[in-house]
């Protein structure tokens, strides 16, 4: 098999791998790219490339793609599906096309299920297929979901998936699968730590591939999906219509009385520091989403697109990280961060709020809310919890006790979030399980619950 300059750039926090491949003449080919194209350029600054060629596999639902970006900042020619009628200068593809990369060829698949117009590249050397990019097709373990595109079409797409699959299948087994959809995407269920894998292991162990048939296949694949944020169903058409440029990697900084009437107007403040710091001292109504991988999934699944965002951050947290997170999931609507952060805000007299972190002895006698998702709740809970995953949470709001709550997850990050919420909408007797169930298990002797 051919020698592949392939790197994978992971996106450990929406789960997703783009690809940077070097073509051998100082020039590259740049797969399913986000709008955040830090990595990429890092690396390919250190490798000495320019991308020449910008592919998208399908309309992403899950980041804003980089395509656009990266033909007007390098040049790039942007390849993606005809069947997407993206609305910016592009190359469409269609099935058999290929595009010479200078000793290697790239061969357009048509593969819809995931989406409509979903496409797949194999990769050619000479008359050999050393790989193949399958987006949302063929993953690892599994195929990624089919009701992105609309409930109407859902089954409809699950079954072009299991022709796709089958046809993916049909490769040589040492054909290399380069997905973009992995473990952590709310696109695929699998988990697990691998993310490419061969038409060989694939055929051999994937689930999906050994259905006995088609009826079988779309039973399965639809009864793994799970919820998803709902800037999936807008991101499709904003990738279709070209995303807006974007530069800068700072916010401006707005003083503590400027936040004040920003807020009075209908702002959110967004807190992204950790969460013990949450849980001493904050600004009442800010929404807890600490800054980690999974920031930019968080933030949008629980802000509103169309609000104004003011950010209040720790000062040795990078404000380039939260800006670009949240320009990767289209989130254009942060307008400056707290000037000095929470010490400045105090320094006004700002007044503050607060919500405990309480240990597992202190859960008794308070009514338990679990808001993980349903797979997490299902695998062990405390007993007589309460259980509304974090993303549903708002429209649940009017329906929860009005006692004294404790609110948890796995670790605590995605609790403080929720607990924020309850506490801006007015639920005044609030806290946060330092730690998840196992930790609960551990500390009281009982054991968990395990299903709904």
């Amino acid at each position: 098999m051919s020698d592949i300059d392939l790197v994978p750039l992971v996106d450990e926090g929406l789960g997703n791998s783009a690809y940077l491949l070097s073509l051998g003449d100082g020039r590259a080919l740049a797969v399913d790219t986000s709008r955040d194209l830090r990595a990429l350029r890092r690396t390919a600054e250190r490798r000495g490339l320019t991308v020449a060629f910008a592919a998208d596999t399908h309309l992403h639902a899950d980041f804003m793609s980089g395509a656009v970006q990266l033909a007007a900042s390098d040049g790039a020619t942007v390849l993606a599906s005809a069947a997407g009628e993206r609305e910016f200068p592009h190359r469409p593809l269609q099935e058999g096309d290929e595009v010479d990369l200078g000793g290697l060829t790239l061969r357009t698949l048509a593969t819809p299920g995931h989406t409509h117009e979903h496409i797949s590249f194999e990769v050619l050397d000479g008359a050999t297929t050393v790989g193949v990019f399958t987006g949302g097709s063929l993953i690892v373990g599994s195929a990624a979901r089919t009701d992105l595109v609309s409930p109407e079409r859902t089954e409809e797409l699950a079954r072009a998936q299991y022709r796709s699959l089958q046809r993916l299948a049909r490769l040589d087994d040492h054909v290399a699968v380069w997905p973009t959809h992995g473990a952590g995407s709310f696109c695929s269920a699998p988990p697990g730590a691998e993310r490419t894998t061969t038409v060989g292991t694939e055929r051999a162990t994937n689930s999906l591939l050994r259905a006995p048939d088609e009826d079988a296949f779309v039973k399965q694949l639809l009864g793994s999906l799970g919820t998803f944020p709902p800037y999936f169903l807008r991101l499709p058409e904003l990738n279709r219509r070209g995303p807006e440029l974007v530069s800068g990697d700072t916010m401006p900084a707005l003083q503590p009385a400027q936040v004040r009437s920003l807020v009075a107007e209908g702002a959110v403040v967004v807190d992204v520091r950790p969460i013990q710091a949450f849980s001493e001292q904050h600004v009442p109504g800010a929404v807890s989403i600490p800054l980690r991988d999974a920031f930019a999934t968080w933030l949008g699944w629980l802000i509103d697109a169309d609000a104004s965002v003011v950010i209040v951050r720790d000062a040795d947290q990078d404000p380039a990280e939260a800006l670009w997170q949240a320009r990767k999931i289209g989130f254009d609507s942060i307008i400056g961060e707290l000037a000095g952060g929470l010490p400045a805000w105090t320094a006004a007299a700002g007044a503050t709020s607060s919500i405990p972190l309480v240990e597992a002895d202190a859960v008794a006698g308070r009514h338990v809310l679990d808001i993980r998702q349903d797979s997490e709740f299902a695998s062990g809970h405390v007993p007589q919890a309460e259980h509304v995953e974090l993303g549903r949470l708002h429209s649940h709001l009017g329906d929860l006790p009005t006692g004294p709550t404790v609110v948890m997850c796995g670790h605590g990050e995605r609790a403080m979030g929720a607990a924020s919420l309850l506490q801006r909408s007015g639920k005044p007797d609030v806290a946060v399980l330092a730690g998840g169930p196992d930790d609960w298990a551990k500390t009281t002797g009982r054991s968990l619950e395990v299903g709904r």
